[in-house]
């Protein structure tokens, strides 16, 4: 395993670097059936983290966030979020899956969504208050979604879409964000802002995790990166994805070199995460 642990993470906070760490997984192993989709994992994401999740299609990323989330037992090892076991401190942990299961004819508006992301601390019989409705105004001006509350869910675009589930999840003030290709499938200014909005988060102290398939972001926007392929490859400063070396242990015979440009074939026959997809990945500059 290719290993590198800076001293702290480009953007992060030296109390953020100290604290304990908001996720540790110690000889994880995890699956469906038969099929071992994570295998003897050991990571440590420091609290303040801006972690991007990195590997080819199957390589066990959403099933790492669905370990971290409490949503899947791992068959060994131990999993610590926010210090306790997954799934009991579950109000602060706002979990955004790649593709939400939503029928978009279902006459609910974009506030209601992002007023969802309240429920939890509410409990069962509370109505939302003034501080959840600000929480939820708050957070949609965030992503600059404001002017649409009142749209039904089933009129946006895919992007705006995307925009309305991280609103939902900053309306829930979590301590961690633990989302499945946030920045896949959007045009280039959206995913610009989306990358803004989530840099701010963890230089506010919070963690955020997010798996994608776009390199040239995980290396120009992310603080760390970890490359997975089952077990890590790598884990340390986004820089690691320029190495060429680690791409090819990471992504082996899917991975290409065009041009001076690496390419990432995404085998299509893998549903453990997205339809297979080709990535192109060029040394752009670190933006800060």
């Amino acid at each position: 395993m290719t290993s590198a642990t800076p001293n702290a993470a480009p953007g992060m906070t030296d109390a953020a670097h100290f604290a304990a760490p908001a996720i540790r997984l110690s000889g994880i192993t995890a699956g469906y059936g038969e099929r071992v989709a994570l295998e003897d994992v050991d990571l440590e994401v420091p609290t303040g983290s801006l972690l991007a999740v990195v590997g080819p299609n199957g390589a066990g990323k959403s099933t790492l966030l669905k370990v971290m989330a409490g949503l899947l037992e791992p068959w060994q090892g131990e999993v610590q979020t926010l210090g306790a076991q997954p799934g009991r401190l579950a109000k602060r942990v706002a979990y955004v899956p790649q593709a939400e299961a939503v029928d978009w004819d279902f006459p609910v508006t974009v506030g209601d969504v992002v007023m969802m992301g309240r429920y939890p601390a509410l409990g069962r019989f509370r109505r939302p208050g003034p501080a959840d409705l600000r929480a939820a105004h708050d957070a949609l001006g965030q992503v600059d979604m404001v002017e649409h509350r009142g749209t039904q869910i089933g009129r946006l675009s895919g992007g705006q879409r995307r925009r309305v589930f991280l609103a939902r999840a900053l309306a829930a003030e979590p301590d961690l964000f633990l989302m499945d290709e946030p920045v896949t499938a959007i045009d280039a200014t959206t995913q610009e802002e989306l990358m803004d909005l989530l840099e701010t988060v963890a230089t506010g102290g919070r963690t955020v995790v997010a798996t994608t398939h776009d390199l040239a972001c995980a290396a120009a926007r992310f603080q760390t990166v970890l490359a997975i392929n089952r077990r890590v490859v790598a884990h340390g400063p986004a820089s690691l994805i320029l190495d060429p070396t680690l791409l090819a242990q990471t992504y082996g015979g899917h991975l290409l070199t065009l041009g001076g440009q690496t390419v990432v074939l995404d085998d299509a026959h893998h549903h453990e995460e997205s339809p297979g997809q080709v990535h192109y990945h060029e040394e752009a500059p670190r933006r800060r």
